[in-house]
């Protein structure tokens, strides 16, 4: 398999292991990001790990992923309950996209049990805290494999 799977981050999630480890363990985003670079060369994918705690980078980054990756992880943090802007840049995106929530939001309090940006995603996992971005890389490679090029 080849292409690069874009692992997208919203706001926040730098401070993953010192910010509400109760709710969000204590795995830092550098040790999440070493473990999708893993998966993804394991699986014969490139992986581009980013984070922005600003909405406009997070567009600007999902247009772009739109023209070079295979595929679209992303973790939109905070934003995932009111971004329309990401939730449109997303909807022109015609790679499979997994939307990874660290907690599961369903338990939640009720302002962060409906993304909107789960509106656009070809699937969610949520509440498996940082092994939920592997099982995304995983679950889209397989995606990706069944996809059948004429021609081919």
């Amino acid at each position: 398999m080849s292409g690069t799977v874009y692992v997208l981050n919203g706001p926040n999630l730098n401070l993953l292991g010192v910010r509400e480890p109760q709710l969000y363990g204590y795995v830092t985003l550098a040790q999440i990001e070493q473990r999708c670079r893993v998966v993804a060369a394991e699986l014969g994918l490139g992986c581009e790990f980013r984070q922005s705690n600003h909405e406009g980078v997070l567009v600007d980054w999902v247009q772009e992923a739109r023209e070079r990756a295979a595929a679209i992880v992303i973790n939109p943090a905070g934003l995932s309950f009111r971004s329309i802007p990401l939730l449109d840049a997303l909807r022109t995106v015609e790679s499979p996209i997994a939307e990874v929530h660290l907690t599961n939001i369903h338990r939640r309090e009720p302002p962060h049990r409906e993304s909107v940006i789960s509106l656009a995603a070809t699937g969610v996992i949520a509440g498996f805290g940082a092994d939920g971005y592997e099982m995304a890389i995983r679950a889209l490679a397989r995606r990706l494999a069944d996809v059948v090029v004429p021609g081919a």
